[in-house]
């Protein structure tokens, strides 16, 4: 009984080891279910479980869970028979490892022994050693303490023959070592008269070292390393670190002023066309100095030379006096202010020469090297911020960059204007220039020079906008940041460049319908190139270019830039251009009205012979206005026509002009000349009203009638002032008929002509002495043969 309760223990031990093992816990065995009928719990009982079963299910059921647990079982033994292979390794390698632990333990135990052995033997020479020495050992701890003090006292003795040595050798930091080692006790025990002479030596040999210390300090040989080194060993013999701070700041703005900024000051001067002496300076500096540099070898320059050197004051400085006396708060916040007032001193002379020399560089080709420069520029002040966190020279910097940019945007917008300006003089003179005998009208090349200018400005507003692309190059430090991106793609480039070379176009053109001062006398071909250039700028120019511009350079609209709409620079290009082509028609209307007014004016229309033939200057007229036909039509299309009559050549007059043929010469019949009169004006109330001056449309019949219309109104308003004999309304007669032939070719209604010639005709009956009408016939067969 007793042994079966032992395997009993046995077992239970080995279950409680490999839960252990498995991670298993007592308290979710304890916590498991009760239920018999779990069948994964441990008080589970199968007889119960099965009748449950049977009871509770089908048997379609029963065979279903029989199937599943079949499955279960099987995947069971799997597991299990895994187990026991992967756990099979496991104890055979227990196995051989606890086998080959008794046999180290083995050994173990024979040198433990031995060791023992030897402490005890240890043990027992020290009892012995302590035993004989016991009686010596307070005497030789004071001879110890004895011999460090006499070799301290040594030290004290030779302390002046030591400093005279390390400042023959020039070993200063070692000097400065050695009296800071000896310092507290000479000042602890000066008024003992050993220690005291000593001390007096001391200090006279230190006044010398300081000396020497300030001489070299003062010294413009000496580098910045060697200044910083003065200056340490200068705080370490307590001298004011106020008065160090000013000499050593002073000194460094001696050489970088000469050193540095002089060869900046140079260079500006130099750009300037100054011509300097050099005297004195090495071949270096002399080089330096003089030979001239690009904008890229002066901002390396500056960044090699001032901007290395500062920084290495800016360092140096923060070692010495800054991170040297954290404990003392104000000694810190005495230095940071005279550092920070020296670098922005300095660094404002910096600004002042990099901003002379970048509004000198005025070469319009390729913007590379000077965006190298600034960007090498604006980096190297990036770094300088980390190294004196309490400034910040990158906003001074960018607005540095931020205006060089604006200037070669102002730059590029004055060589567009000169280009524009250039075109407009190539245009004069192509239409001044003498044309060959039997070559065509000067007037077919209006087209070409139309083009001719079109292509010029769009190529060198292409050519600069690929210049200033420069600005905004991926590998560009500042062209990434936003404060410089937006301002300058938006107001610089599109308003400033684009905008404004569009503004200054219409300008340019609106001044030429002004008429005054030396742009009275525009040629008119000039007039309507202008127009059309202008009307094709709103038609699809304006919308390209600023197309263009936002593509290039990825503009972005934000409310403290606003663009300007598209829509307004189109209207008012479009605007530009109907003035423009109002002032042409007003130009040649007015040229050809000239020559109708004084043909009026010069002649003597009561004693003029009987007209045999068409006046020279209607011939002229006619000639004038067909020139303008074609000039007009190498820009603009034809444009729209009112039906015409199946006779437009033949000349009607209207009822109220004939005068009767058994009228006496000389003889005037009131009673119809009333008549006559009343019923031009009835007439006069039903037709519709001509306005002269009206607004010309963009095609060739609205510019040609606008011009006919001013010159025949011209005619009429001379023809109103003279008085005319029987002969001189003939003649009158013949020249209008002659207009009526022709002129109805280039007006977009005939039967405005008409009007306009009946009214001539009209009032000269009306101012005529003897109205006598020649027969149509006759006056054909004139015109005819004129």
């Amino acid at each position: 009984m007793a042994d079966e309760d032992q395997q009993r223990g046995n077992k239970a031990k080995r279950h409680g080891m490999l839960k252990m093992y498995y991670g298993i816990e007592e308290d979710q065995i304890g916590g498991a279910s009760l239920d018999p009928c779990d069948i994964n719990g441990a008080h589970f009982k199968a007889d119960t479980y099965l009748a449950r079963l049977i009871k509770e299910k089908s048997l379609t059921e029963l065979m279903d869970e029989e199937s599943k647990t079949l499955t279960q079982i099987k995947a069971l033994d799997s597991d299990m028979q895994t187990l026991v292979y992967e756990n099979y390794n496991k104890f055979i390698s227990a196995t051989d490892t606890i086998r080959k632990m008794k046999n180290d333990f083995r050994k173990m135990e024979d040198e433990m022994d031995h060791l023992a052995t030897n402490m005890s033997s240890i043990t027992e020479f020290s009892a012995n050693i302590s035993s004989t020495l016991q009686d010596r050992r307070q005497q030789i701890t004071k001879l110890s303490g004895v011999h460090s003090l006499l070799k301290k006292l040594q030290f004290l003795f030779e302390l002046p023959a030591r400093l005279k040595k390390c400042i023959e050798m020039q070993a200063y930091s070692q000097a400065v070592r050695y009296y800071s080692k000896a310092k507290r006790i000479l000042h602890q025990y000066q008024h003992m008269p050993s220690f005291q002479g000593i001390s007096e030596d001391c200090n006279k040999i230190i006044q010398e070292l300081c000396q020497l210390l300030r001489q070299q300090f003062k010294n413009n040989e000496s580098t910045p390393k060697q200044l910083a080194e003065c200056v340490d060993l200068l705080l370490q013999l307590d001298e004011p670190a106020e008065v160090l701070c000013e000499e050593f700041l002073s000194h460094a703005r001696q050489k970088i002023d000469k050193e540095d900024l002089m060869v900046l000051d140079r260079q500006i001067r130099l750009q300037c066309g100054e011509e300097l002496k050099i005297e004195g300076e090495s071949p270096a500096q002399a080089y330096l100095g003089v030979a001239p540099m690009d904008i890229l070898e002066f901002v390396d320059s500056g960044c090699n030379g001032f901007l290395s050197n500062i920084c290495l004051v800016i360092a140096f400085y923060n070692d010495t006096f800054l991170n040297k006396h954290q404990e003392d708060d104000n000694t810190d916040a005495m230095a940071l202010k005279k550092l920070v007032f020296f670098v922005n001193e300095l660094m404002e002379k910096y600004f002042n020469y990099v901003k002379k020399r970048v509004q000198l560089e005025k070469e319009t080709g390729d913007n590379t090297i000077l965006v190298r420069a600034l960007d090498r520029f604006h980096r190297r002040l990036q770094a300088m911020n980390k190294l004196l966190p309490d400034t910040d020279f990158s906003r001074a910097g960018t607005e540095i960059v931020s205006r060089a940019a604006k200037d070669r945007v102002g730059h590029y917008l004055q060589t567009l204007r000169q280009n524009f300006a250039d075109c407009l003089t190539d245009i004069r003179q192509n239409l001044a220039a003498p044309r060959l005998v039997g070559k065509q009208d000067s007037s077919a090349q209006l087209s070409d020079l139309l083009h001719s200018t079109q292509s010029t400005i769009l190529e060198q507003i292409k050519s600069v906008l690929g210049n200033l692309q420069a600005f905004t190059a991926s590998d560009i430090t500042f062209a990434m940041k936003p404060y410089f991106r937006g301002p300058f793609c938006t107001h610089d480039v599109r308003e400033g460049l684009i905008v404004g070379f569009l503004n200054h176009i219409n300008s340019v053109c609106e001044e030429f319908c002004e008429g005054t001062g030396d742009r009275g006398s525009v040629p008119p071909a000039l007039l309507l190139i202008l127009s059309r250039l202008c009307l094709d700028f709103e038609g699809s120019t304006i919308s390209y270019l600023l197309t263009l511009t936002e593509e290039q350079f990825l503009l972005e609209e934000h409310p403290s830039h606003p663009l300007t709409p598209v829509t307004d620079l189109c209207n008012k290009a479009k605007d530009t251009a109907q003035r423009l082509l109002n002032h042409y028609v007003k130009v040649q209307g007015l040229s050809i009205s000239q020559m109708l007014r004084k043909s009026v004016e010069t002649r003597d229309w009561l004693n003029t012979i009987e007209p045999r033939n068409v006046r020279a200057v209607m011939k002229r007229v006619i000639e004038d206005i067909t020139a303008i036909d074609i000039q007009v039509g190498q820009l603009y299309e034809e444009g729209c026509r009112k039906e015409r009559s199946s006779d437009s050549s033949r000349r009607t007059h209207p009822h109220s002009y004939s005068v009767s043929q058994n009228k006496k010469p000389g003889q005037w019949n009131y009673a119809p000349s009333i008549d006559n009169s009343l019923m031009s004006n009835i007439q006069k109330l039903f037709s519709e009203k001509i306005e002269i001056f009206s607004t010309v449309e963009f095609s060739k019949v609205s510019v040609l009638t606008g011009i006919v219309k001013i010159s025949l109104k011209t005619f009429m308003e001379c023809v109103r002032l003279r008085t005319f004999g029987r002969y001189g309304l003939q003649q009158i007669q013949v020249d209008t008929n002659y207009l009526q032939l022709y002129l109805w070719r280039f007006v977009s209604d005939e039967n405005l002509v008409q009007v306009l010639l009946d009214e001539i005709v009209g009032s000269t009956v009306h101012r005529c002495l003897d109205a006598v009408l020649m027969e149509q016939s006759v006056i054909d067969l004139i015109c005819e043969r004129g």
